[in-house]
């Protein structure tokens, strides 16, 4: 039998994934059609990422207020001591972070300070691939750490353990791996089978498609792919919309593209979906001039969406089967620049919140001092909150995950 070209099957699956609102890794069958279709309510442990595109400014983040030099190399961006949301006598969070400092003080938030990787690389494109896939661009591949984690829970039997994107930018690198299918779903009204004759069922739709490849493949292994590709889309629109078909009047999430975000995952998760793997992304941290303002906005955007799924999953009692990790592919320098903003950083800190949270913070913060060519120098391996989430969360073996092991945080 004679294979289609790797282009005339990109072009095929992304036909179908276009025509779905859905864009899908991998043209493998994966596990996520079969979870999507389960109607069981599971007690299985979530993970939700939420990725801060651009670099954040963790010292704006978290703010040493009674550190001088802090000041002293921030003459125009430091916050005032007496703004700072105060954790203790030495640390304190940004005044936006309302949202999260109430988290904080009920014990489901947590900063583990001071987290990167050796040689730090300070390209966007480079250290978030880094992060996404724990390789160095000589040694990766095309799978991330997440993907490859759900790669190795999927089986016939085992349907929840997958991933699902919520964004109109492209799969982050984290969800792929070879056999994996991850939908990227852009948004909840894009959503939707576009049926090219009006009023078509799902079923009319795969019976017209299987009878025109046919005719058209004459035997041609394409009909087994556009079947598999078309019956997964249909199964993930028709969950998707039974989870969602009800309207959400509640309205303690923010009106934001975060807060919408949140919101959908938030109602997937008590309307049962077995997805163990949320992802989603905040961008605009790229705060090269006049951060203030603009850093300020994202911040409370984020906090105030996070505060809001987390109570929304408490009032449910399912908060402590949820866990909500935030990041980004670096922090910022500790000088700022001419232009009241800062430039491509290092080491910055790592968020936590949903469950039960024991430590507000983990780890040091690193010197102001003694800089790794003006940044942060970091002593937590970003790998080691990866292998604590796996490990400790996931109640899994990390090395198969990230390679090799790494010591694990005090997290849980």
């Amino acid at each position: 039998m004679k294979r289609p070209s790797a282009s005339r099957r990109q072009f095929l699956g992304g036909s179908l994934a276009a025509s779905a609102g859905l864009a899908i890794g991998s043209p493998v069958p994966g596990p996520w059609m079969q979870a999507l279709a389960s109607d069981a309510v599971g007690g299985e442990r979530i993970l939700v990422v939420i990725q801060f595109s651009g670099g954040n400014d963790g010292l704006n983040t978290v703010i040493p207020y009674s550190n001088e030099e802090y000041r002293k190399a921030r003459p125009k961006l430091a916050i005032p001591k007496n703004d700072v949301l105060k954790i203790d006598d030495e640390l304190g969070l940004h005044p936006s972070l309302a949202g999260a400092s109430k988290l904080l003080e009920r014990g489901r938030f947590s900063i583990v300070q001071g987290v990167g990787y050796a040689s730090p690389n300070r390209s966007h494109f480079e250290s978030m691939d880094i992060w996404h896939s724990c390789r160095r661009k000589e040694e990766r591949g095309t799978d991330g750490w997440l993907g490859r984690w759900i790669g190795s829970r999927a089986s016939d039997k085992q349907t929840d353990s997958l991933g699902l994107h919520l964004g109109g930018d492209q799969q982050p690198l984290a969800l792929a791996a070879r056999g994996v299918q991850v939908p990227s779903i852009a948004s909840v009204d894009q959503f939707r089978l576009k049926i090219a004759d009006e009023g078509m069922s799902g079923n009319a739709m795969l019976s017209n498609k299987s009878t025109d490849t046919e005719t058209k493949s004459d035997g041609d292994d394409l009909l087994g792919f556009l079947q598999a590709s078309t019956e997964a889309a249909v199964a993930a629109s028709e969950r998707l919309e039974k989870a969602l078909k009800t309207p959400d009047t509640q309205s303690e999430f923010p009106q934001t593209d975060l807060g919408e975000k949140l919101r959908v995952i938030s109602r997937l998760i008590l309307a049962g979906l077995s997805t163990r793997v949320y992802y989603i992304t905040l961008d605009g941290f790229d705060t090269h001039s006049q951060q203030a303002v603009a850093h300020a906005g994202l911040l409370r955007h984020w906090s105030d969406a996070l505060d809001a799924f987390v109570r929304r999953m408490e009032r449910a009692g399912q908060a402590d089967r949820v866990l909500v990790m935030t990041f980004s592919e670096f922090g910022r320098r500790v000088q700022e620049n001419a232009s009241e903003g800062t430039d491509h950083g290092a080491a910055a800190p790592v968020f936590f919140a949903g469950c039960s949270l024991p430590k507000p913070v983990i780890g040091e913060l690193p010197s102001l001092t003694d800089l790794d060519d003006g940044d942060l120098k970091f002593h937590t391996d970003f790998r080691s909150v990866y292998a604590t989430v796996v490990e400790q969360w996931f109640k899994d073996k990390s090395k198969q995950v990230l390679g090799e092991s790494y010591p694990k945080i005090n997290l849980l």
